[in-house]
């Protein structure tokens, strides 16, 4: 496969982030804007500044068909109660974005980050999504679709953190390290513990940690 036949790439940002939601998104590409993707300077949205890669999902939204699934935490913890399993949960979110782009435009083949077994997102997808040739593969984002996709989940999730930090008055860290800790504690003071499950994912064991 070239990077010039035209398929969907998906990809997924926020599954490390404690606060936050995950965010999924899905980008159709064809030859015509590949190359101008990649003229863009479109990559790995991890190789790429907030600032960057701001501007960049402004052009993806505005040159390829692309759908964005964002589950905040409430729904997220919600989900993952019922799911019991982050790749079910992922699989879930990848095959809504490529159902969506579907709906947009036909495609017949579609590449996603590998995170699980690929049966289990060809087992989520409705029936248009069913006859896709769908493929995973680690580092995927070299892929331009992907690296797309991935440019788009990541800048809606720094919007969506932008935004929770308006609501509650807090500065949310990223990740999950010592600084997420007492971003969390500072939370629980100023809200209480039951509300941190509005701005946190609940499985993770930094959770039961803070207090």
């Amino acid at each position: 496969m070239t990077e010039y036949t035209t398929h969907i790439g998906t990809d997924e940002s926020g599954k490390g982030d404690f606060f936050g939601p995950l965010v999924i998104a899905g980008v159709m590409v064809d030859e015509k804007n590949a190359k101008y993707f990649l003229d863009l300077g479109i990559k790995d949205s991890k190789k790429l500044s907030d600032k960057k890669m701001l501007s960049l999902a402004i052009e993806i939204k505005k040159n390829a068909p692309h759908s964005i699934i964002a589950i905040s935490n409430s729904k997220y913890n919600e989900l993952y109660n019922n799911m019991k399993n982050l790749n079910k949960l992922l699989a879930w979110g990848h095959a809504r974005a490529i159902e969506n782009v579907l709906e947009k435009e036909h495609c017949e083949y579609a590449l996603s980050d590998k995170f699980g077994d690929e049966s289990l997102i060809k087992s989520a997808l409705m029936k248009n999504g069913r006859s896709i040739r769908l493929e995973q593969m680690c580092k995927a984002e070299s892929d331009i679709a992907v690296a797309a996709a991935s440019v788009l989940a990541r800048a809606t999730f720094v919007q969506k953190m932008n935004e929770m930090e308006t609501t509650y008055g807090i500065k949310f860290q990223k990740g999950c390290s010592s600084l997420v800790k007492q971003n969390a504690s500072e939370f629980i003071k100023k809200y209480g513990k039951e509300r941190l499950r509005e701005v946190c994912k609940v499985h993770f064991k930094t959770y039961n940690e803070v207090s």
